[in-house]
């Protein structure tokens, strides 16, 4: 499959690159990225340099030239949606790494990002790109949007519990803790060496872009916090929501998720509480679960790489699917260690 990947050189889209390389289906034949035209990848990327010694940036009008079977889109939010309409009408599938086509409310564009969505026409019928939960809607999709990172940690710790009734839609509180990279490339005075090191610091309190998605998701109200923490790469969240039963314990909620995630090969289902680092490098999330008899609250973890899971092994993932290949071709079901 000839594939076109747009945003090339962010963390997203080199992560898309990465994959695609060890991909046997997928074959890179165009990367786009306005700041970096006329460099070849590996110069910006030297990681990426053994595996596209010649691959150069073009500008992002280049899409639309030459035939290309999938384009990837890892671009800021807001500029996917310039360049879908005419990938579409060429029969290009898409696969949006960004938030354009995961909202179904057009509204919510505009509350949530601050702009009107221009091309509300296809948010119908772009599918929500978390495997794990639409599998079935994702076979012969031709618009996936792909999730976010906390909103993919979030709904795998919370979904199935939600989905059996066993905790109230209301008040649910989401905690996580991102790596740098989830900001992207892009320097900001909250990315300097000087304040990120040694540091901690919550964000987007109450405004975060992405609880309207989790909302969507999770058919649930919630609050959420996230955090920026100083490393690379990771995702770590606690999820809290009320019990509506008496009779669920600690044991049988890791025993629901493991029914839950039985014939899902990309999450792993833990006794101990999940760490930042288990999943580093791979597309695997962990999951675990605690019921807190005394108060009435459960508890749900989760862990993944917002890279990989959260951004382009999931975008990967879904392609799989979506074009009827083995959902695990081309990703890694281990993490790095130690």
């Amino acid at each position: 499959m000839r594939v076109g990947v747009m945003g090339a050189t962010g963390y997203a889209g080199s992560e898309v690159l990465r994959l695609a390389a060890s991909h046997p289906d997928l074959e890179v034949v165009r990367a786009t990225g306005e700041s970096s035209v006329g460099k070849r990848v590996g110069d910006l990327v030297p990681a990426l340099t053994a595996v596209y010694p010649r691959l150069e940036v073009e500008a992002s009008s280049r899409i639309h030239d030459g035939e290309l079977d999938v384009v990837f889109l890892a671009l800021p939010h807001g500029e996917s949606q310039k360049f879908v309409p005419q990938l579409m009408a060429r029969g290009v599938q898409i696969v949006d790494l960004g938030a354009d086509f995961r909202l179904k409310n057009v509204s919510d564009y505009h509350h949530w990002y601050g702009h009107d969505h221009q091309a509300p026409e296809f948010l119908a019928s772009s599918v929500y790109g978390l495997v794990e939960r639409h599998r079935d809607e994702l076979r012969d999709a031709r618009l996936i949007a792909v999730p976010g990172c906390y909103p993919t940690a979030s709904a795998l710790a919370l979904g199935p519990f939600i989905d059996e009734g066993v905790i109230e839609r209301e008040h649910v509180v989401v905690n996580a803790l991102s790596g740098a990279s989830g900001a992207g490339r892009a320097i900001s005075e909250r990315l300097h060496f000087s304040r990120l090191s040694g540091n901690a610091e919550a964000y987007g309190l109450l405004t975060h872009r992405h609880t309207p998605e989790m909302e969507q998701e999770l058919g649930a109200t919630l609050l959420f916090t996230p955090h920026l923490i100083p490393l690379s790469r990771g995702m770590l969240v606690s999820a809290y929501g009320r019990l509506k039963t008496e009779s669920l314990t600690t044991a049988l909620a890791l025993e629901l998720l493991r029914a839950r995630y039985a014939h899902d090969p990309f999450v792993v289902v833990t006794d101990e509480p999940p760490t930042m680092k288990d999943p580093l490098g791979s597309n695997l999330c962990f999951v675990s679960a605690r019921v807190d008899e005394r108060t009435g609250w459960l508890l749900a973890m989760s862990s993944l790489d917002n890279l990989g899971k959260g951004a382009a092994g999931q975008a990967i993932q879904a392609w799989n699917v979506a074009t009827g290949r083995d959902e695990t071709l081309g990703l890694s079901l281990t993490g790095l260690t130690p």
